[in-house]
């Protein structure tokens, strides 16, 4: 017995390596220093951490960040979603934070595809931000 793989799954047209995607990502986001997102999150934006539990248990949490996992952020953050955060809004300034600044930088693009226009991510992430406190 073969097994057909379509045509779409083995040529490269159109795709692109994760490395191209995250930068594609990260030249729309005006990324922060953790000393820069220290400033707007004291001045009213919001510090999302996506982390998983598991990580955050490992790793260490940042106290008064709101906890919102990857899986999820979009349907939060949307405010023309069913499963939005009374929050959530499109002006709403969005501080994405992960463990190193990859994840952050995806899911911040993703926000901004939403609408969310002012979310942005944390260079280096929570290992960065946590040489802070």
């Amino acid at each position: 017995m073969s097994v057909l793989i379509p045509p779409a799954i083995t040529t490269r047209t159109g795709r692109r390596t994760i490395q191209e995607v995250l930068e594609s990502a990260r030249g729309r986001l005006a990324r922060l220093t953790p000393a820069q997102a220290r400033i707007l999150w004291t001045a009213g934006a919001v510090v999302v951490d996506i982390r998983p539990a598991a990580q955050r248990a490992a790793e260490g949490e940042l106290p008064g960040a709101l906890l919102v996992e990857r899986n999820v952020l979009e349907w939060r953050f949307d405010p023309a979603s069913d499963a939005a955060l009374p929050i959530a809004s499109y002006d709403l300034q969005v501080i994405v934070l992960c463990q190193e600044g990859y994840t952050s930088s995806l899911a911040a693009a993703a926000l901004q595809d939403l609408g969310v226009h002012r979310a942005t991510d944390v260079v280096g992430g929570f290992a960065a931000w946590r040489e802070l406190l």
